[in-house]
Protein backbone atom coordinates (compact mmCIF):
# COMPACT_ATOMS: atom_id res chain seq x y z
CA UNK A 1 0.00 0.00 0.00
CA UNK A 2 2.63 2.45 0.93
CA UNK A 3 4.60 2.15 -2.66
CA UNK A 4 1.05 2.82 -4.26
CA UNK A 5 1.39 6.36 -2.40
CA UNK A 6 5.49 6.98 -2.28
CA UNK A 7 6.01 10.14 -4.40
CA UNK A 8 3.52 11.95 -2.41
CA UNK A 9 4.78 10.66 1.00
CA UNK A 10 8.06 12.57 -0.20
CA UNK A 11 6.78 15.36 -1.58
CA UNK A 12 4.69 15.86 2.09
CA UNK A 13 7.59 15.04 4.19
CA UNK A 14 10.02 17.44 1.95
CA UNK A 15 7.08 20.10 2.53
CA UNK A 16 6.88 19.29 6.64
CA UNK A 17 10.46 19.65 6.51
CA UNK A 18 10.43 23.25 4.87
CA UNK A 19 7.85 23.92 7.21
CA UNK A 20 9.86 23.35 10.05
CA UNK A 21 12.88 25.21 8.51
CA UNK A 22 10.41 28.11 8.33
CA UNK A 23 9.78 27.90 11.82
CA UNK A 24 13.41 27.65 12.87
CA UNK A 25 13.95 30.80 10.96
CA UNK A 26 11.59 32.59 13.23
CA UNK A 27 12.99 31.80 16.41
CA UNK A 28 16.46 32.67 15.16
CA UNK A 29 15.06 36.15 14.08
CA UNK A 30 13.62 35.91 17.25
CA UNK A 31 16.53 36.47 19.06
CA UNK A 32 18.28 38.49 16.25
CA UNK A 33 16.07 41.07 16.78
CA UNK A 34 15.10 40.44 20.67
CA UNK A 35 11.28 39.78 20.41
CA UNK A 36 10.57 37.73 23.26
CA UNK A 37 7.46 35.06 22.59
CA UNK A 38 4.35 36.10 22.72
CA UNK A 39 5.30 39.10 21.44
CA UNK A 40 4.81 39.35 16.98
CA UNK A 41 5.42 42.89 17.07
CA UNK A 42 8.12 44.92 16.78
CA UNK A 43 11.55 45.05 14.42
CA UNK A 44 9.53 45.44 10.65
CA UNK A 45 12.51 42.74 9.42
CA UNK A 46 11.21 40.31 12.08
CA UNK A 47 7.78 41.24 11.49
CA UNK A 48 8.16 40.42 7.70
CA UNK A 49 9.77 36.70 8.48
CA UNK A 50 6.80 35.81 10.84
CA UNK A 51 3.96 36.73 8.51
CA UNK A 52 5.84 35.00 5.69
CA UNK A 53 5.99 32.25 7.93
CA UNK A 54 2.49 32.59 9.01
CA UNK A 55 1.05 32.66 5.78
CA UNK A 56 3.16 29.77 5.02
CA UNK A 57 1.00 27.67 7.77
CA UNK A 58 -1.99 28.97 6.72
CA UNK A 59 -1.48 27.56 3.30
CA UNK A 60 -0.18 24.05 4.47
CA UNK A 61 -3.25 22.05 5.28
CA UNK A 62 -4.97 23.02 1.73
CA UNK A 63 -1.27 22.12 0.01
CA UNK A 64 -1.24 18.80 1.91
CA UNK A 65 -4.78 17.72 1.25
CA UNK A 66 -5.00 19.11 -2.69
CA UNK A 67 -1.27 17.01 -2.82
CA UNK A 68 -3.03 14.02 -2.02
CA UNK A 69 -6.18 14.20 -3.69
CA UNK A 70 -5.11 15.36 -7.04
CA UNK A 71 -2.23 12.62 -6.43
CA UNK A 72 -5.04 9.75 -5.63
CA UNK A 73 -7.79 10.21 -7.51
CA UNK A 74 -5.87 12.38 -10.92
CA UNK A 75 -2.07 11.33 -11.28
CA UNK A 76 0.39 10.30 -8.28
CA UNK A 77 3.37 11.56 -10.52
CA UNK A 78 1.85 14.98 -12.15
CA UNK A 79 0.66 15.91 -8.55
CA UNK A 80 3.91 15.35 -6.69
CA UNK A 81 5.50 17.68 -9.50
CA UNK A 82 3.14 20.04 -8.96
CA UNK A 83 4.35 19.46 -4.79
CA UNK A 84 7.80 20.16 -5.82
CA UNK A 85 7.10 23.35 -7.72
CA UNK A 86 4.88 24.49 -4.70
CA UNK A 87 7.75 24.03 -2.15
CA UNK A 88 9.96 26.00 -4.59
CA UNK A 89 7.18 28.84 -5.20
CA UNK A 90 7.05 28.67 -0.97
CA UNK A 91 10.48 29.27 -0.88
CA UNK A 92 10.93 31.80 -2.94
CA UNK A 93 7.52 33.82 -1.16
CA UNK A 94 9.28 33.09 2.25
CA UNK A 95 12.93 34.24 1.17
CA UNK A 96 11.58 37.27 -0.63
CA UNK A 97 9.06 38.65 1.56
CA UNK A 98 11.91 38.34 4.35
CA UNK A 99 13.94 40.62 2.36
CA UNK A 100 10.89 43.18 1.50
CA UNK A 101 7.36 42.88 1.38
CA UNK A 102 7.02 43.64 -2.72
CA UNK A 103 9.16 40.78 -3.53
CA UNK A 104 6.96 38.09 -1.93
CA UNK A 105 4.40 38.40 -4.99
CA UNK A 106 6.31 35.95 -7.15
CA UNK A 107 6.39 33.08 -5.33
CA UNK A 108 3.14 33.60 -3.86
CA UNK A 109 1.37 34.00 -7.58
CA UNK A 110 3.05 30.80 -8.63
CA UNK A 111 2.10 28.63 -5.04
CA UNK A 112 -1.67 30.34 -5.83
CA UNK A 113 -1.41 28.78 -9.56
CA UNK A 114 0.29 25.61 -8.20
CA UNK A 115 -2.86 25.39 -5.49
CA UNK A 116 -5.48 25.98 -8.11
CA UNK A 117 -4.52 23.03 -10.20
CA UNK A 118 -4.07 20.88 -7.83
CA UNK A 119 -7.44 21.58 -6.51
CA UNK A 120 -8.89 21.32 -10.48
CA UNK A 121 -6.79 17.98 -10.84
CA UNK A 122 -8.21 16.72 -7.49
CA UNK A 123 -12.12 17.48 -8.69
CA UNK A 124 -11.66 16.11 -11.91
CA UNK A 125 -10.31 13.04 -10.67
CA UNK A 126 -12.83 12.90 -7.74
CA UNK A 127 -15.65 13.20 -10.51
CA UNK A 128 -14.39 10.63 -12.93
CA UNK A 129 -14.23 7.90 -9.78
CA UNK A 130 -17.40 8.98 -9.13
CA UNK A 131 -19.16 8.84 -12.28
CA UNK A 132 -16.94 5.36 -12.92
CA UNK A 133 -18.36 3.88 -9.16
CA UNK A 134 -22.11 4.91 -9.42
CA UNK A 135 -22.63 5.20 -12.81
CA UNK A 136 -20.18 2.92 -14.90
CA UNK A 137 -19.00 5.39 -16.60
CA UNK A 138 -14.85 5.78 -17.01
CA UNK A 139 -14.80 9.45 -18.20
CA UNK A 140 -10.44 9.04 -18.77
CA UNK A 141 -10.91 5.84 -20.17
CA UNK A 142 -13.22 7.02 -22.93
CA UNK A 143 -11.15 10.33 -23.71
CA UNK A 144 -7.95 7.71 -24.14
CA UNK A 145 -9.44 6.10 -26.64
CA UNK A 146 -9.94 9.39 -28.81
Amino acid sequence: MAGNSLLLAAVSVLSACQQSYFALQVGKARLKYKIMAPAVFGSPDFERIFRAQQNCVEFYPTFIITLWMAGWYFNQVFAACLGLVYIYARHQYFWGYSEAAKKRITGFRLSLGVLALLIVLGILGIANSFLDEYLDLDVAKKLRHF
